[in-house]
């Protein structure tokens, strides 16, 4: 297996993990609590949830051959609640984002990583567009799981080492994988 193979299955596993994080946060929070702006200029859920599904969509659908600035993009609209945003149509359009992007990294090849493509008219090679975007995702799926910890206190349930944890998961780790 190549080395292009290798950073494109990373690459795809990586938004995996994230898309799980976000998951996992947001099925512990009520659909009310999903509207929670916790100071002014905060975003709530409901927001990050349709600005990553809005992001996402409009950097993979035809990722290598139009601009990842899709023109039916209006990304201003992503950070304002209107009165038919429901979490199950917010659900929707995030599902569709990932699809985009997962679909479309398991589409790539190793020549399509020597392209260029084009967001926002400015040119990015195929590894810093996904690289661009897998920060992306990362920041903002930080900020759903830190508002669904914020919004759940005490009842949040753990995605990773608890506190206090560290020595056991370590350990852990190397019976797992010294077998």
């Amino acid at each position: 297996m190549g080395a292009a193979t290798l950073f494109l299955e990373a690459t795809a596993a990586e938004f995996r993990r994230y898309k799980e994080l976000s998951d996992r946060a947001l099925v512990q929070v009520g659909e009310a609590e999903w509207f929670y702006v916790p100071a002014r200029e905060s975003n709530c859920l409901a927001v990050v949830v349709k600005h990553v599904g809005g992001n996402l969509r409009s950097r993979w659908t035809d990722f290598l051959t139009a601009d990842g600035e899709k023109p039916d993009r209006v990304r201003d609209a992503e950070f304002e609640l209107f009165e038919g945003d429901t979490v199950q149509g917010l659900l929707e359009g995030w599902e569709g984002g990932w699809a985009a992007v997962l679909g479309t990294l398991a589409t790539l090849t190793e020549a399509d990583l020597g392209r260029t493509i084009t967001i926002r008219s400015q040119p990015h090679s195929v590894p810093e567009a996904i690289q661009r975007s897998l920060a992306h995702t990362a920041y903002h799926g930080g900020q759903i799981v830190q508002l669904a910890k914020m919004i759940r206190a005490e009842g949040f349930e753990n995605l990773s080492v608890p506190k206090g944890q560290s020595a056991q998961f370590l350990r852990l780790m190397e019976d797992r994988y010294r077998k």
